[in-house]
């Protein structure tokens, strides 16, 4: 099966191609979930209907517990509670307790706490410029250490009554390995806004040029992992760098492969922010399977990410 990746934030369209014969049953949905498109294609001898509303259930359950978009979601309560603390689930707690470690592991280029800059850029609203003190506030506002977590308690408060979680680089990640193990499907893949998880049987992917999403600038395989990309041609400079509290350079964008969806969708912001250079050294640093691909057309790989064989394709070939 041949996949052009619509990436995240900016590179290609869904376009599956099988190049043979397609076991059977298969079944194949496509619905609305966290305000993108989500596909579902699942295989296997049991009862794949059943299948997909477990999946489609679970990524339910999740979006109504975290979208921040959703006045009454429990993070939601967290970012309007003004510092005091709110009783979270356990999973939420420990999800959150894991993207603080992120934030450690990434040198802080990756952040959950981000609310605040988030409103001040206006990037849920198409985008604007704050004025120096706005942006300084915002910036005291903003920081995974004014994240307190008791597990012991049940609770999480934010030290900053302005602070907020904001669960777009992370959330469809962890959504698309809770409805995987819910589907129970023995093989299929899922599209969650451009991040694909295939399992059980080998996906054949394309990662498109950061200048043309209409364009492979890749192929690979994918197999009993996640792809996720971050870039800015199709929303602009909307991501933020938590070090500085400022947009992104709109250098390229990132592909990145991982085990689990919610390291793929981590990573792939958080190598972006770091860009093409330093990037390029964490992921080596790390054995991260990553792809920087540059405005200029050149395309830099990690060891890892050269492991899975990727075709090359150049503009001039086009």
């Amino acid at each position: 099966m041949f996949i052009f990746v619509p990436l995240l934030l900016a590179l290609a369209s869904l376009s599956p191609q099988p190049p043979g014969p397609v076991p059977a049953p298969v079944l194949e949905r496509t619905v609305l979930a966290m305000g993108t498109e989500l596909h579902l294609h699942l295989e296997g001898s049991g009862d794949l209907g059943r299948a997909s509303e477990a999946a489609l259930a679970e990524g339910a359950r999740i979006e109504a517990a975290c979208s921040t978009w959703n006045p009454a979601s429990s993070w939601s309560r967290l970012n309007a509670s003004h510092g005091a603390p709110v009783a979270l689930a356990k999973e939420w707690i420990d999800l959150l307790g894991q993207i603080q470690a992120w934030n450690q592991r990434t040198e802080g280029a990756f952040d959950p706490v981000l609310m605040a800059l988030i409103q001040a850029w206006g990037t849920r609203e198409g985008g604007r410029t704050p004025d120096p003190e706005a942006l300084a506030e915002a910036r005291r506002a903003s920081g995974s250490a004014l994240l307190v977590l008791d597990r012991k308690g049940g609770t999480a408060r934010l030290r900053h009554p302005g602070a907020g979680v904001e669960e777009g680089g992370f959330l469809k990640g962890y959504a698309l390995d809770a409805m995987r193990k819910a589907s129970g499907a023995p093989a299929g893949w899922m599209d969650f806004g451009g991040q694909i998880l295939a399992w059980g049987r080998p996906l054949t992917v394309a990662v498109a040029d950061p200048q043309d999403r209409r364009r492979a600038r890749c192929t690979f395989v994918l197999e009993a992992a996640s792809l996720s990309c971050s870039g800015t041609s199709e929303r602009g400079r909307h991501i933020l760098d938590p070090r500085s509290g400022e947009p992104c350079p709109a250098w390229g964008s990132t592909a990145v492969v991982a085990a689990d969806g919610l390291s793929a969708d981590v990573l792939s912001t958080a190598l972006f922010v770091l860009g093409p250079d330093r990037g390029l050294t964490w992921a080596e640093q790390h054995e991260v399977a990553a792809a920087f691909l540059l405005n200029d057309g050149s395309l830099r790989m990690t060891r890892a990410f050269q492991s899975l064989h990727p075709t090359s394709i150049s503009r001039e070939n086009r």
